[in-house]
């Protein structure tokens, strides 16, 4: 129940100790296959012996083997498995810690001895220690899991440097350097890329396996492996603030974050032990009151039966193991939980609360139409272009995506009206773009037709007489309308939008998503305050799911935080409480299912370990159970929720 049961599943190995303490997951003492054979070696041993023992009493066919020689061969049979665990039982005993599992089992053993009982007292032991490196090996394989995933750090860059690609160590590179990374090689830190085209696995960040298609100035990140051609990458980030460091960091934070069940387990197994202890001294003494013949050797038999029986580990064990699974099934599913604590509080999430820019729609403009007065279209977009090159705005960034021809435009005074849009000299001619606000102030008569637009609109006036218009507007990600509907089928009551975009653009997303209602035009403060509001209702969890720096309040104080963790700004991502690697909002109905899959298993392991044992409990102390039925309430159990928990690690998780 304490660190110290590390050494106890590893048997007198010392694998995957690392030299800091942490778990290192390789064995330095030779291959991994002979690392295996060593730890599972005492096991055998004393199982070999025990066969032999047992085989030797049925048949009776060494009449020698009696007295002091039996003794002895069930002794060294015993002493592989058992040593471990008393001398576990020892050093809890010297630290103040009397009644751990390693106790029960020790006192449960050398009872089984000191009445006789050889054979029972060591496969009691053995048992015992055959289900500890089972949950070893499972607990093991979750972690693995998760580092497999996640520990795609690669160990050095080809970096440019005094005019060559040198190799050196990642940590070592700078922002702003040039890397090159060679197919089949892992991009090894954040960046922009240079060439023209890039095709990656990026399973290690989001866990999609499919190729990603990378253009030119796009984003590119740590863990990524190159599938085609070489590619030059400009470093955004360091390395230690590179995604796939950021990532595994936050996994293995999450399993220190224990959930409310798995903390109440632990403290009811510190209180449920010691009373385990005390009943079974008071099942071994008391009949002798109340008894005429009573026999001290069966009722403590019957005592030592209800230790093993009592012994809690497959409730300490299954249940973190549980909680192992499923924060694993999440990463490999591109959703990382920063602790066990979240797993559980997204269970209880009835209210879902969604930003829009960026986590329903791309947060990338697009021109949607164009309507000319004046000239034709490509002349219109023309002046238009060559006045948006002077601004850094978004909604110029998208204008100036469209595909003109012709270099025939000259562009002078050109200045910037507060608010309203631009003014210069196109062509000699004077060029006003911009909003109606701008259009208005220059008396320019616009078109009755733009009142009924809702998106965002961008006018162009030529010597005073309005010449066009063209829309721009945020598109939808292609999940977004799969992601409310598993969100509802995921059974939550109530979904909402809130937006700092403008209150036309915000309903007309929220009617097309089918939300519950919708309100733009919100600062942070707004956003705060009306999930404020919602909390106020005693029924009400609130999950958060947004991606800027404006939504760090409001995740904060959500009763689950969603970042976007492709898109999302790193303020919303160190503040969330689980981050969505992918970008899609159809992975928040994925955690939710994930999340109650995890509950279910741990409850499952809890009402099995409890059941079955309540049960051998009362037939032992009736004298109905012998040390075998002992051994598979306590063994047995423990084995059916380690393979209960380890269930989640191979559920496919389409939502």
């Amino acid at each position: 129940m304490k660190k110290k049961k590390v050494k106890l599943r590893d048997l007198g190995s010392k694998e995957r100790q690392g030299e800091n303490g942490h778990e290192s997951g390789h064995n330095h003492g030779g291959p991994e296959g002979v690392s295996k054979f060593k730890t599972y070696l005492p096991a055998i041993f004393s199982f070999v012996m025990l066969i032999i023992g047992i085989a030797v009493d049925y048949f009776d066919a060494f009449p020698f083997f009696k007295g002091w020689i039996r003794i002895a061969w069930y002794t060294l049979a015993y002493l592989p498995v058992g040593f471990p665990v008393i001398k576990e039982g020892w050093n809890s005993i010297k630290h103040g810690d009397f009644f751990t599992e390693f106790f029960l089992m020790s006192i449960a053993t050398l009872g089984a001895f000191a009445i006789g009982e050889y054979p029972e007292g060591v496969a009691v032991m053995l048992f015992y220690a055959v289900g500890e490196l089972f949950q070893n090996a499972a607990v093991n394989r979750a972690k693995g899991n998760i580092k497999a995933l996640l520990d795609a750090r690669p160990d050095e860059a080809l970096v440019l440097r005094n005019g060559n690609f040198v190799t050196v160590n990642p940590e070592t590179v700078e922002i702003g350097e040039r890397i090159q990374v060679r197919v089949g090689e892992k991009i090894p830190l954040d960046g922009i890329l240079l060439s023209e085209r890039a095709s990656l696995n990026t399973a290690a960040i989001t866990g999609e396996s499919k190729p990603d298609t990378i253009n030119r100035d796009e984003k590119v990140y740590a863990g990524s492996i190159n599938l085609e051609g070489v590619i030059d990458v400009e470093t955004s980030k360091e390395f230690k603030d590179s995604s796939i460091t950021r990532i595994l960091d936050m996994v293995q934070n999450a399993t220190a974050r224990k959930s409310k069940t798995e903390l109440f387990i632990r403290r009811f197994a510190r209180i449920y032990t010691p009373i385990v202890v005390f009943l079974a001294i008071g099942l071994t003494f008391l009949p002798y009151f109340f008894l005429n013949d009573y026999v001290f050797k069966d009722w403590l038999y019957r005592a030592l039966i209800f230790l093993v029986v009592s012994c809690p580990c497959a409730l300490v064990i299954s249940i973190p193991l549980g909680y192992f699974g499923g924060l694993g099934a999440a990463s490999r599913n591109g959703i990382l939980f920063k602790g066990a604590s979240f797993l559980e509080a997204i269970t209880k999430v009835n209210t879902v609360v969604m930003d829009k820019t960026g986590t329903v729609t791309k947060g990338v403009f697009k021109i949607k139409e164009i309507k000319t007065a004046q000239f034709e279209e490509a002349k219109f977009m023309k002046y238009l272009m060559a006045m948006e090159e002077q601004s850094t705005h978004p909604i110029a960034k998208a204008i100036l995506e469209y595909k003109a021809e012709g270099t025939d435009i000259k562009v002078t005074d050109v200045s910037e009206v507060a608010g309203k849009g631009l003014r210069g000299t196109v062509n000699g001619k004077t060029v006003l773009v911009g909003n109606k606000a701008l259009m208005a102030s220059n008396n320019i008569d616009v078109p009755s037709e733009t009142d009924d637009i809702v998106d965002s609109i961008v006018m162009l006036a030529i010597d005073e007489k309005f010449a066009g218009y063209v829309t721009i507007a945020d598109e939808l990600k292609e999940d977004a309308h799969q992601a409310i509907q598993q969100i509802r089928d995921a059974g939550i009551s109530k979904i909402i939008m809130l937006s700092g975009d403008k209150d036309s653009i915000t309903q007309q997303v929220s009617k097309k998503l089918n939300f519950d209602w919708a309100k733009g035009g919100l600062l942070p403060e707004d956003k705060l305050g009306e999930v404020e509001e919602l909390k106020k209702q005693s029924d009400t969890k609130v999950a958060f799911m947004g991606d800027g720096i404006n939504d760090a309040p409001v995740l904060a104080i959500s009763d689950v935080g969603i970042a976007m963790g492709g898109l999302g700004s790193d303020v919303a991502i160190e503040t969330a409480d689980v981050i969505i690697q992918t970008d899609q909002p159809s992975k928040m109905a994925r955690a939710i299912k994930i999340g109650r899959s995890t509950r279910k298993i741990v409850w499952q392991n809890i009402g099995l370990a409890f059941g079955v044992k309540a049960f051998v409990l009362i037939l032992g102390a009736g004298g109905l159970a012998t040390m075998w039925e002992a051994v598979f309430a306590d063994v047995g159990v423990a084995l059916l929720a380690i393979l209960n928990a380890v269930r989640l690690q191979r559920m496919k998780w389409n939502t």
